[in-house]
């Protein structure tokens, strides 16, 4: 009975919500300055929004803020530098920063906090990136999330003052 019943909901038109059908998710690894793993990056992306969850084990990071960016190309072949990785996503041409009037580009993000230990647990939002789709995170060459040594001011140019790049995520199929 409890089958027919499933049964003819579904052949009626009931079915999982909207929310439900159109949630993309990837999961990855975060590399550090040498290319270990040092953390782990979700993504949970709707039609118009990602959530990003990042966790860096104790370690990982040195304690502070760190700016934190989507950058064009999925490629973090290169510790150290993780300047294969190219330039922020942009697809407007918009300048860098969350605070500039003529901004943000789509790769800005909020800062991250390392605890004492260089651990973080973050979860941040963006309303500029979607995971597929035109102009997805997960295009043919992909896209990497990009931590920086410093906090980025999300304002000045190009990176806010966010110094070299520590940690990279790539993004790919």
């Amino acid at each position: 009975m409890r089958t027919a019943l499933i049964a003819a909901l579904v052949a009626g038109g009931l079915a999982a919500p909207a929310f439900a059908q159109n949630l993309q998710t990837f999961e990855g690894p975060i590399q550090g300055p040498k290319g270990e793993a040092i953390g782990k990056l979700m993504i949970r992306s709707g039609e118009n929004a990602s959530v990003v969850r990042i966790i860096i084990n104790a370690g990982g990071l040195t304690p502070g803020w760190h700016g934190t960016h989507f950058h064009q190309v999925g490629d973090c072949s290169d510790p150290g530098k993780y300047e294969l990785s190219k330039g922020h996503v942009n697809h407007d041409n918009s300048k860098h920063g969350l605070l500039n009037s003529d901004g943000p580009d789509s790769g800005d993000l909020p800062n991250i906090y390392a605890a004492a230990d260089g651990s973080v647990n973050a979860e941040v939002t963006s309303e500029s990136v979607i995971l597929t789709g035109e102009d997805g995170l997960l295009d043919n060459d992909g896209s990497a999330l990009v931590i920086h040594a410093n906090e980025d001011d999300h304002a000045s140019q190009p990176i806010g003052g966010a110094g070299p790049r520590v940690a990279c995520a790539p993004i790919k199929k």
